[in-house]
């Protein structure tokens, strides 16, 4: 059960914090506006807090694991929200980035 919330927290996060970047560079790069960037502020803001809620009480190891979701959440926001199809080394290094996630946050520790 700890797991599944975990991932839970891990895709809420990268919606929030990717969201956020997104929106951000839609309004800046696109030319969208101000509500478009301050929206992207406040998404960013709330992934800061989701990040919090991760049981491991380890700021260190939360944030590096995350990263690899990062990866992989950033190449499927661009497959669906921008149309980006990504190679065969984007999918195999996003790959990677999620079996690091899972070693890092749900390895045996001893």
């Amino acid at each position: 059960m700890l797991v599944v919330r975990s991932v839970a927290l891990f895709a809420a996060a990268a919606l929030f914090e990717i969201g956020g970047a997104w929106l951000v560079w839609q309004g800046v790069r696109e030319h969208r506006g101000w509500a478009w960037i301050g929206a992207g502020v406040i998404a960013l803001g709330v992934y800061g807090f989701v990040a919090t809620l991760q049981e491991d009480a380890n700021f260190g190891r939360i944030l590096a694991a995350y990263g690899g979701v990062f990866v992989a959440g950033s190449l499927a926001w661009g497959m669906v929200l921008d149309g980006y199809r990504p190679d065969r080394a984007d999918v195999i290094g996003a790959l990677i980035c999620l079996v690091g996630v899972a070693v890092i946050m749900y390895g045996p520790r001893g």
